[in-house]
């Protein structure tokens, strides 16, 4: 009978998502049926699991990241950035497109949406791409790839996402993105040099002049990212801490130093991105209640009965997996993929012997890509709708940008020192072993 009400609950569920219905309805009001029809416990247990939520470590960093990320996105901070990096890279063959990933990757650490990055900066930077004779095509679709390349770097929200429904140390997983970002940002940047190269694009002669001046104009948001990064990677400060001195230093500087959001713009700012938070956690705390249920069911440890019973490789999983989460990308956005699908894999991936926070970057790494998979790929429709072009020219010009990104994947996910290696020479796991312990 279980067997029957949970089929037709899935079934509900997939209608309810095609639908178009909010995500923590479907999660939390499935959560609810299941505890009372299928578990029979008092539904008490539901609100319970949600107060976790608070007590959860860096959960702070939500609101108050989102709300840094918002005031620089009001901002003129991403013409600064533009600016800054042509003045350093202008003169490279292909320089304009290292610019544009550079931009797009601080752009989206920054204020943790590439979708945000695609409506900020994709105004400017794909004119100036164009301007500059890179070719319609390669404009179109390098930006729109760009735009996902800063979801490995610190202050990454999917990272403190991941980190809590995984129950994985977010400092862990913030150290452990950055080789793998990194790899991916210069697969991007050297097929942009290589195209300017190739096609033998006009470069920018340097100027000590405009390099200073550029420096000078962005001299109050170029401490940021070393006191917010340097600070997680020394210890010196939690991810909260961090994240409460990003929240600070974003009013300062663009309310006070630069004057660039008014008292106006603030309290509207504001408001948005308390909407985004209270969003995102009303579906984190509903799939911590679906969570549970699940572990009560033992559901984890069946799935991992099924996949160990039909797959012996861990080279076969490793792949089955990346085109699940490719799949998965492709259906849900990386907040809703993270609540759902984290606590189904983390055990089967266990049981292969794949460590928690490589998994963590793997996972990361294919939601990232997923942005830009056709068909459905979200920041393929974000970009058609910004720049006014047809969604299937899109599927086509991204394509070059989705092989290179597709084998950053396959080179994170076989080489998982590429991802753990400073993790250990940081001494992180000791580390954490002993504040455990205390």
């Amino acid at each position: 009978m279980n067997t029957i009400l949970v089929l037709v609950l899935v079934i509900i569920f997939i209608y309810a998502v095609l639908c178009g219905s909010p995500l923590f309805v479907i999660i939390g009001g499935g959560s609810i049926v299941l505890f009372h029809l299928v578990a029979h416990q008092n539904l008490s247990v539901m609100i319970v699991e949600m107060s976790r939520l608070a007590d959860a470590p860096g959960f702070i960093a939500i609101p108050l990241f989102i709300f840094a990320g918002f005031v620089f996105a009001e901002s003129n901070s991403s013409s600064r950035i533009i600016r800054c990096s042509n003045a350093f890279l202008g003169w490279l063959p292909g320089g304009l497109a290292v610019v544009a990933v550079i931009v797009c990757t601080i752009f989206t650490a920054l204020t943790g949406g590439s979708g945000i990055t695609i409506v900020a900066c994709g105004g400017i930077l794909l004119p100036a791409l164009m301007k500059a004779k890179y070719g319609d095509d390669f404009s179109l679709g390098f930006v729109t790839s760009a735009s996902s390349s800063g979801v490995l770097f610190i202050p990454s929200l999917p990272i403190i996402i991941y980190g809590l429904v995984s129950q994985t140390q977010i400092d862990q997983l913030f150290v452990a993105s950055f080789v793998p970002g990194m790899l991916i940002v210069a697969l991007l940047a050297g097929y942009g040099i290589f195209y300017g190269s190739r096609n033998k694009i006009e470069t920018i002669p340097f100027s000590f002049k405009e390099l200073r001046e550029s420096l000078w104009e962005l001299k109050w948001v170029i401490p940021l990212p070393f006191v917010v990064i340097g600070g997680i990677y020394s210890g010196l400060t939690t991810v909260g801490e961090a994240a409460s001195v990003a929240a600070v230093y974003a009013l300062v500087t663009e309310c006070l130093l630069y004057r660039e959001v008014d008292a106006k713009a603030l309290f509207k700012l504001t408001i948005n991105s308390m909407m985004l938070v209270g969003a995102i956690l009303i579906v984190l705390g509903t799939a911590l209640g679906f969570t549970n249920f699940l572990v009560d069911q033992q559901i984890p440890q069946k799935l991992m009965d099924i996949v160990l019973s039909n797959i012996s490789s861990k080279v076969v999983f490793i792949l089955l997996l990346n085109a699940f989460l490719l799949i998965v990308g492709c259906l849900m956005d990386i907040y809703s993929a993270t609540v759902v699908v984290v606590p189904l894999i983390a055990p089967v991936a266990a049981s292969f012997g794949i460590d928690p926070v490589h998994l963590g970057v793997m996972f990361l790494a294919n939601l990232q890509i997923a942005y830009i998979t056709p068909p459905v790929g979200m920041n393929l429709f974000i970009a058609s709708l910004r720049f006014n072009e047809p969604i299937v020219k899109l599927f086509r010009v991204v394509l070059p940008a989705l092989l290179l990104f597709l084998l950053a994947i396959l080179i994170i996910s076989f080489c998982p020192k590429f991802s753990l290696f400073l993790v250990d020479l940081l001494d992180m796991r000791e580390a954490n072993d002993i504040l455990i312990g205390l």
